[in-house]
């Protein structure tokens, strides 16, 4: 078996939290194979990588560390967990909305493909991702925005 070893580092990017960096880096894994990957550093972490990360951090103090940047509304959407039927349901009736309301809706888009799809969506689909179009569709058709949706959204995943 072989160790783990740090080829190369690529960029270092701060996270919200302090001392906690993003190392976008080449490592040899432990069968060998070499490869990039994402590796998040923690100053008080002595398992893996870490400490050689840590040592090559203070060994190259001038190596440029990136700014945090939040992840954007979309990104944080994009990475919402998706909701079964039940859940989905639940969330619209939580959030004060019957689900005939959505069925209303579906039923005065325009004939056509569209029409037809969310519907079979809307009546068959076993899980709902927010993002799919037909969220946006309804959501709007109910007089929601986006921020709404997601509330709505992250309070349906615990039911």
């Amino acid at each position: 078996m072989m160790t783990l070893a740090l080829n190369e580092i690529h960029s270092v990017t701060a996270t919200p939290e302090q001392g906690v960096y993003m190392v976008t880096c080449n490592i040899t894994d432990m069968h060998g194979d070499r490869y990039d990957c994402e590796y998040y550093s923690r100053p008080d972490d002595d398992f893996g990588l870490n400490p050689t990360i840590r040592q090559w951090l203070a060994d190259n103090p001038s190596f440029p560390i990136g700014p945090y940047t939040p992840p954007t509304p979309e990104e944080i959407r994009k990475h919402m967990p998706s909701l079964t039927a039940r859940q989905f349901r639940l969330g619209l009736v939580a959030g004060g909305y019957a689900p005939a309301q959505v069925t209303q809706a579906i039923d005065t888009m325009p004939d056509g493909t569209a029409k037809e799809t969310a519907k079979i969506e809307w009546e068959y689909a076993t899980t709902f991702n927010r993002m799919h179009p037909l969220i946006a569709t309804v959501g709007a058709a109910l007089g929601l925005n986006d921020t709404q949706i997601d509330a709505m959204w992250l309070a349906a995943v615990n039911l």
